[in-house]
């Protein structure tokens, strides 16, 4: 620590005052706006109106989108409060629900596909375990619930806590660029905030993930089909997003923590240009939905003109389902389950 009255050491008084920083970290949250709006615009127009019936995937998929919805409409004040040199001027309350809603983004993504993974891995591994369409249903919507339940938990003391603090030596006011010690009461109460982030938010949700692609993958075996290279996409758009949206924020949450808490040391540099990262899965996400429905990827089609193949006649669709019932009921599947299998 130095002197400065505001007691901050001068790596982050220097960050502060890096003019470039600020522009290039702009740029990169006004190109993920862009995208993101409407990437994630088509997709919820998509899921909600034309993508039916609502299967357990389709219904993380707009829990998924919603959460980036919102961190695309948060995007112009975080870029507006960079381009002023990191001094927020719309209160405490506002800075607590941006700083909320980058957090909720990042750890309802994280769930969001985690449960994607799982009903996967139901669907190919273990399609006998859940047969009531209804039942599923019902359990992605408690788990979506749940999802909010728990991140909001875990994320309280960032509702609770003014997080803009005066830097008198520069003359500005950041948010949440400085965490108070007051945030929480004691260090037991610190260690237990930063386990729940990196461990119970980050790393568990990634191992269950990994494990039931490894296990998607394998079930299908050595098979070259469609529904094989669709599942290995989808896996590796997941796991793209886990390892360069998620690990190095996370990563370099609990490195910086135990830095300054120990050692006197600082990564807030990387750590703050690492959220840049995480904001890049709301870019990455409509490749999920791609790849993980194939009424999502029909419908898509149709609105972009991909598809050279004309819409079937009503006729030829009840015939194609008749077929496709027949086909399940052989292989022990009913119709609704295999298209919640569907990759």
């Amino acid at each position: 620590m130095t002197g400065n009255s505001s007691g901050l050491d001068n790596a982050t008084l220097a960050l502060f005052q890096n003019a470039d920083t600020s522009v290039v970290v702009s740029l990169i949250y006004a190109a993920v706006a862009v995208v993101n709006l409407l990437g994630n615009g088509l997709s919820m127009w998509l899921l909600l109106f034309r993508t039916s019936p609502k299967t357990p995937s389709i219904i993380f998929m707009i829990n998924l989108t919603f959460t980036d919805l919102a961190l695309g409409l948060a995007l112009p004040f975080q870029i507006a409060y960079q381009l002023r040199g990191y001094d927020w001027g719309m209160g405490p309350g506002m800075c607590s629900s941006l700083t909320l809603v980058f957090y909720t983004n990042m750890y309802c993504s994280i769930l969001t596909m985690t449960a994607i993974g799982i009903d996967r891995y139901l669907g190919i591994v273990k399609p006998m375990l859940f047969r009531e369409t209804r039942e599923k249903r019902s359990i992605a919507v408690i788990s979506c619930f749940a999802m909010w339940g728990l991140v909001l938990s875990v994320l309280h003391p960032l509702m609770t806590t003014d997080l803009t603090f005066r830097v008198p030596e520069l003359g500005i006011t950041t948010c949440f660029d400085v965490l108070k010690w007051s945030m929480l009461p004691s260090m037991a109460a610190w260690a237990a905030f930063l386990f729940a982030l990196v461990f119970v938010l980050f790393l568990f949700p990634f191992c269950v993930t990994t494990f039931c692609y490894v296990r998607v993958i394998g079930q299908l075996g050595k098979e070259r089909t469609d529904k094989k290279r669709r599942a290995t996409r989808l896996a590796f758009v997941v796991l793209l997003v886990f390892t360069l949206c998620f690990a190095p924020n996370n990563i370099l949450l609990l490195a910086h923590a135990v830095l300054r808490l120990f050692y006197d040391k600082s990564l807030y540099m990387a750590y703050k240009l690492s959220l840049c990262l995480s904001c890049l899965n709301s870019c990455l996400d409509p490749f999920i939905y791609y790849f993980a429905s194939k009424d999502f990827r029909q419908k898509l089609r149709q609105v972009l003109r991909l598809s050279n193949i004309h819409s079937l006649s009503s006729i030829d669709s009840v015939k194609l389902e008749h077929k496709e019932s027949q086909y399940t009921a052989h292989c022990g599947y009913e119709g609704q389950e295999r298209e919640n299998s569907e990759v």
